[in-house]
């Protein structure tokens, strides 16, 4: 197992991490013994966390060279998928089998894995976020034993999104249904005003919507991806791009899916990004908020009372809607939710202090922080935003009761 040299760093470069080892185990038994024989185990997916969620002093992991093969069961409509795999991996298989899953978030490099433990999300109105996909998982315990929940059983709403606070997951089983097309267009110059005074005719408009903006300039571009089976958009604000545009203005739009309402397979079009380019700007910062669907407006109309502050240190600010969901430590868990999106320039001292004023705004309405993204709220505030937060740490308690799974970050929320 090699030694941590050089230093491994996160995807944004922003986290070094502390680990004194690496590996990355070919079979379940290789990682089976690895878990067993170590004092501190996290797990590092694609790198695409912000902060130090993933890190250990002990033996940091990569699933990467675990075998990537994917099941499909065409009788339940489900795939088990190796918990390593990036989702570009995944619904590339999945599409020429024929089917699709019912949601991607705006960047298809992220592991399948990762993404779930974490709560991201893509964008829709009826959409809840990447876990809710989650049937059924398998993990290796902090005893090196492989153990398996499937929906229904009274644990499982609280391993899913478990921040790797529970073990090493391997597996995971996703609901799937028929492939389908999407088309994507973006509208250019929509007031902002207008959209906090009709949100739901915006946000219902197609199958995943995304608002773009800088809180600053009062106008936003609108990313509309209208599934092929459902009826058009009937709200057509501001005007139709008549050509790809970023999300992030002024960056050329090569590393983005197709636009212009041409129609193509679902995984291509419902992230932002196209997975064998480099997303986004460059280097970067994000940080996340979720609020409450009916508490949406007041945080628009929060974030904009503040948008010089956020606009000088932004690339740039996004808005999706997500559903709610079951599982206990989804940001979207029993609430409908609303995901206020930033980010930032790569520069930590200036974005922190802007950050901590996007919270002095946000918090009061009830935010939750995106797991995996920067953010400074006291983490005892942040759990008793959580209903289940006391089973989730009863349950690690009992799945991990030496701890060889925690780290900082979980210990200041769980102890």
């Amino acid at each position: 197992m090699p030694l941590m040299s050089p230093r491994l760093v996160n995807w944004a470069g922003n986290i070094e991490f502390q680990a004194a080892r690496l590996a990355q185990p070919t079979s379940l038994d290789e990682l089976r013994d690895l878990v067993a024989s170590s004092d501190r185990v996290r797990v590092l997916g694609t790198g695409h966390s912000f902060n130090t969620l993933s890190d250990t002093t002990g033996t940091l992991i990569r699933l990467d060279r675990l075998p990537l093969s994917l099941s499909i069961d065409e009788a339940s409509a489900t795939a088990t998928v190796p918990a390593g795999a990036r989702y570009a991996e995944v619904a590339t298989q999945l599409h020429q089998a024929g089917f699709a899953l019912a949601n991607l978030a705006s960047l298809p490099h992220i592991s399948v894995a990762g993404a779930v433990a974490t709560g991201t999300h893509g964008s829709g109105d009826r959409s809840r976020t990447l876990a809710d996909a989650v049937v059924g998982l398998e993990f290796v315990d902090a005893s090196g034993e492989v153990r398996r929940l499937a929906a229904g059983d009274a644990d499982f709403p609280g391993a899913v999104v478990s921040l790797g606070a529970l073990g090493v997951v391997t597996r995971l089983t996703l609901r799937i249904e028929p492939s389908f097309t999407v088309a994507q267009e973006v509208r250019l110059d929509v007031p902002l005003d207008a959209i906090a005074s009709a949100w739901d005719e915006v946000f219902g408009s197609a199958y995943s919507v995304s608002v773009f903006t800088d809180y600053a300039s009062g106008t936003a571009r609108v990313w509309l991806k209208r599934r092929m089976d459902m009826p058009a958009p009937a709200w057509s604000g501001g005007r139709p791009a008549d050509a790809p545009v970023h999300p992030v203005p002024g960056v050329d739009p090569v590393a983005c899916t197709t636009q212009l309402g041409v129609p193509g397979p679902w995984h291509e079009r419902l992230p932002h990004f196209r997975p064998d380019l480099v997303p986004s700007a460059g280097d970067e910062l994000q940080s996340e908020y979720f609020i409450a669907r009916a508490d949406a407006p007041a945080a628009l109309a929060a974030l904009q009372g503040i948008g010089a502050r956020v606009a000088a240190v932004l690339h740039t600010a996004e808005i999706r809607t997500i559903a709610a969901d079951e599982m206990w430590l989804s940001p979207a868990y029993g609430r409908d939710s609303v995901g206020f999106h930033f980010t930032w320039i790569s520069d930590a001292a200036a974005v922190l202090p802007v950050v901590s004023l996007v919270e002095e705004v946000l918090l009061p309405l009830g935010a939750r922080p995106h797991w995996g993204k920067v953010w400074r709220a006291d983490p005892a505030t942040v759990v008793a935003r959580y209903p289940r937060a006391a089973d989730f740490a009863a349950l690690r308690q009992r799945l991990d009761p030496t701890g060889k799974f925690a780290n900082a970050y979980t210990t200041a929320l769980f102890g």
